[in-house]
């Protein structure tokens, strides 16, 4: 895993900036890393306006962290459109999505037609370790999930 941690992606800050990350940048923090399937569909925002609504009681106890596939302009007018407050990692070549630490790439079902994409997952990562992690997600309540579990961590 800390190798995977020394790995770079492309991303946006909180303010629409783009930057290279590596998750060590987050060194001391409690991580919330969450890997959604694609920018601007309705899932994918309602998850993303849910850790922007609660951000001000999670960022006390973590930082907040979005990836997926899309590419930096994606991310960008994402951003811009959802007033996301939060850093946004893109991951074309799938090194955090399918590192076996992760394993998110996965076979999907719509409609009858198979093909991959991103399992919507969260995992919370402590001193560079995964401490909990939710696969599969559903959105709704998702994020006082994810809070609950952070008081553990205190």
């Amino acid at each position: 895993m800390e190798a995977l941690f020394k790995e770079k992606l492309s991303g946006i800050d909180a303010e629409g900036n783009e930057k290279e990350y590596c998750l060590s940048d987050f060194g001391g923090q409690t991580l919330v890393l969450y890997f959604y399937p694609k920018d601007s569909t309705p899932g994918c925002t309602k998850e993303a306006c849910a850790f922007r609504d609660n951000l001000a009681r999670i960022s006390p106890q973590a930082q907040v962290v979005g990836v997926s596939t899309d590419s930096i302009a994606r991310h960008q007018r994402f951003r811009e459109q959802q007033q996301l407050n939060f850093p946004l990692l893109s991951d074309p070549e799938h090194i955090l999505i399918e590192s076996p630490v992760f394993a998110v790439w996965k076979e999907k079902s719509m409609c009858g037609r198979k093909y991959f994409g991103i399992e919507r997952s969260t995992f919370i990562i402590k001193n560079g370790q995964i401490v909990k992690e939710w696969r599969k997600v559903k959105v709704a309540g998702h994020a006082d999930q994810i809070l609950d579990c952070l008081k553990e961590f205190q």
